[in-house]
């Protein structure tokens, strides 16, 4: 099942996504793909409904993040060994762990904004874990009974921030729009083995990344029970996992967005995203002053 949030940002809807293509509208069944409506029993009378008895969403309607209410937006670094490689760094023994702001969430196709005195602004495409259920010191074996679907995630990074400007990765991770999430959230009966899934980003046509979740130091299952032994995790948050080879930055020489640019990724089986590439002053004098929203 493939579920969905459309409508104006900060007023998303449900929504559903039928067998043809169609997004159907979900908000007269549940409030949102959110909190409570990610426990199983709720995904499973969803999976009941017909989708054509719902109303039809009108098409080009904006997409929204996949999943409300974010709480907890966690981050997996270094946690695929080609990327490490890439990087000339060591293959972690444990997961790294940082943060991305919530507030940096927001659709797959809405503007990435390069933020104030950034020059080193990066693309990553990532596979991301949404929480269906409260964990804590959740046995690995157990960890997909905690999984509400899986999305794609473009972990949007200012290596100058995150690196070069001292103490910890999450400076340079959650700058406004540096989350952006879905289109869908994919429950995992429709998604045959996590563990191998293909994964792509371009810039401006051109591939950067081409790689496969197989090759992740840390799968999915021994990430969510890892996490639940340092911290509570509640429906709705969300888990990006890493990303393999192609970044910027492992470039020689290294690489980065610009104003103009346009990014595209995407996730066998989890959907697409595309996001053009805007200055934060660029931005500002188009949609008016103030900082940009999720």
């Amino acid at each position: 099942m493939k579920l969905v949030r459309w409508g104006d940002s900060g007023d998303e809807k449900p929504g559903l996504v039928g067998p043809d293509g169609t997004i159907r509208d979900l908000s007269g069944v549940i409030r949102d793909i959110a909190g409570p409506y990610l426990a199983r029993d709720s995904l499973a009378n969803l999976a009941r409904i017909d989708p054509a008895t719902l109303p039809a969403v009108p098409a080009g309607t904006r997409l929204g993040p996949c999943v409300g209410h974010t709480r907890n937006f966690i981050a997996i670094g270094l946690n695929y060994a080609d990327h490490a490689a890439e990087t000339g760094a060591e293959i972690p023994k444990e997961p790294i762990i940082f943060n991305k702001a919530p507030s940096c969430i927001v659709g797959p196709n809405d503007d990435v904004i390069i933020p104030k005195a950034s020059v080193k602004t990066d693309w990553e495409v990532e596979l991301a874990v949404v929480i269906g259920k409260r964990a804590s010191y959740v046995h690995a074996n157990e960890a997909m009974d905690y999984v509400a679907g899986f999305c794609v995630c473009h972990d949007v990074s200012e290596r100058e921030f995150q690196i070069e400007r001292g103490g910890t990765w999450t400076k340079g991770k959650g700058c406004p729009t540096f989350g952006p999430l879905g289109p869908w959230l994919v429950t995992p009966d429709a998604v045959p083995d996590v563990q191998n899934l293909s994964m792509w980003l371009d810039v401006n046509g051109e591939r950067m990344q081409t790689g496969s979740t197989k090759t992740m130091i840390f799968d999915v299952k021994q990430i969510v029970s890892y996490l639940s032994h340092f911290m509570l995790l509640e429906p709705g948050d969300v888990v990006t996992t890493g990303t393999p080879p192609g970044v910027g930055l492992g470039m020689k020489p290294p690489r980065f967005l610009k104003s103009g640019d346009v990014v595209s990724l995407g996730i066998e089986g989890l959907g697409e995203q595309r996001q053009a590439v805007v200055a934060f002053d660029d931005w500002t004098a188009r949609k008016g002053a103030g900082q940009p929203t999720s």
